[in-house]
């Protein structure tokens, strides 16, 4: 919830607006959240090894989206085409101007913030990596006391 709340404080208060590779990070967040909720309503009938396995596949999923950013940013290959904005379903004019006007502008290739020449997404890489780490290291001590026990 933490990496969640930073990045809608970074959003709503201090106006720093999320690109889509920024948004697409926040959902295996969401997702780990949700996956620990049910961890720990379940723990007692399955165990906590699952779901902290569970969560590590999350925090690895976006700490690759977050990878993939960091390199689009790093100008080491091209984003996707949401990160530019997606025209192929315009077919004239009005609707290409329309869909330009109504798109907030947020490029992918940009860094909006950086603390020591790392941005967001590097830091979402660092932390979601550790906290990836720190989940595969316990549900291997949460099996091996649960086959102690």
């Amino acid at each position: 919830m933490g990496a969640l709340g930073t990045a809608f404080v970074a959003q709503y208060v201090f106006d720093l607006w999320p690109c889509v590779l920024c948004l697409y990070q926040r959902w295996p967040y969401a997702a780990v959240i949700v996956i620990a909720i049910a961890g720990i309503a379940l723990q007692r009938r399955m165990g906590a090894g699952p779901f902290l396995l569970l969560c590590a596949v999350g925090f690895l999923a976006t700490a690759a989206i977050g990878g993939f950013h960091v390199g689009v940013e790093q100008g080491w290959w091209e984003g996707t085409a949401e990160c530019v904005g997606d025209t192929s379903k315009v077919d004239n004019l009005q609707d290409l101007k329309a869909k330009i006007m109504s798109t907030p502008i947020v490029r992918c290739d940009e860094v909006a913030w950086s603390l020591f020449g790392i941005s967001m997404a590097g830091y979402n890489v660092i932390a979601a990596t550790i906290l990836a780490v720190f989940c595969l290291f316990s549900a291997l001590t949460s099996r091996k006391s649960e086959l102690e026990a």
